[in-house]
């Protein structure tokens, strides 16, 4: 019988080495997603406790470009007949940008 070479045990630990380093990147890459790998996407119903914290504490609004009353009272939580009632002088067609509207009383 003749003497086989060990480097021929090489090439299957060579082979079982890259299978685990693409299996270990792939599950690396799953848990870094934002949806931890879930192929179908969930929708969040309720704002995350900062952003609730957050809301519950301004009392004023900048105005960005592209809003309106009833894009700021969807980000900030405040119903769009408040908004109106605290900041009577402000219309829905002459919000500018850099504008502050007040959110408490």
């Amino acid at each position: 019988m003749r003497h086989r070479n060990p480097v021929r045990f090489l090439a299957p630990l060579a082979l079982v080495a890259v299978v685990v380093g693409v299996f270990a990147v792939v599950q690396a890459a799953r848990r870094d997603s934002p949806n931890g790998g879930s192929p179908t996407a969930t929708v969040k119903t309720t704002p995350h406790r900062r952003q609730a914290r957050r809301r519950a504490r301004a009392r004023t609004y900048v105005v960005r470009s592209g809003d309106n009353l009833t894009i700021i009272s969807e980000r900030t939580g405040v119903p769009l007949e408040t908004l109106q009632q605290l900041n009577p002088d402000v219309s829905a067609q002459s919000l500018s940008v850099g504008q502050k509207l007040r959110l408490t009383q």
